[in-house]
């Protein structure tokens, strides 16, 4: 009989960001991706903001073991300013968060 060893590691907590494909939206994926190390990525039309004609979003899925939620509202309003948006939405742990420019 064969045994395999092997370990399993559960990340409790789950960061999905909507992301519009607009200029400089690469160098986020990227940024993301390497402080993550993976992720899952979903695109699809958007009506966000009361918008009638649909725009094309990305959402960027990714997992933590360890998560600050002020520190991931922070970092997806820089995210915002960096892509010149008035929001930007994201959710943590399946719980949805608007960052909303004043």
């Amino acid at each position: 009989m064969v045994e395999e060893f092997y370990t399993t590691k559960v990340l409790p907590h789950s960061i999905k960001f909507y992301l519009p494909r607009t200029e400089g939206y690469m160098d986020v994926v990227k940024e993301i991706a390497s402080k993550y190390r993976s992720m899952s990525l979903i695109e699809f039309d958007g009506y966000f903001e009361g918008k009638f004609e649909p725009e094309k979003y990305t959402r960027l899925e990714v997992h933590a073991e360890i998560m600050e939620v002020q520190q991931i509202i922070e970092y997806a309003n820089k995210i915002r300013i960096k892509l010149k948006q008035n929001s930007i939405g994201l959710e943590v742990d399946n719980k949805l968060i608007l960052v909303v420019k004043r």
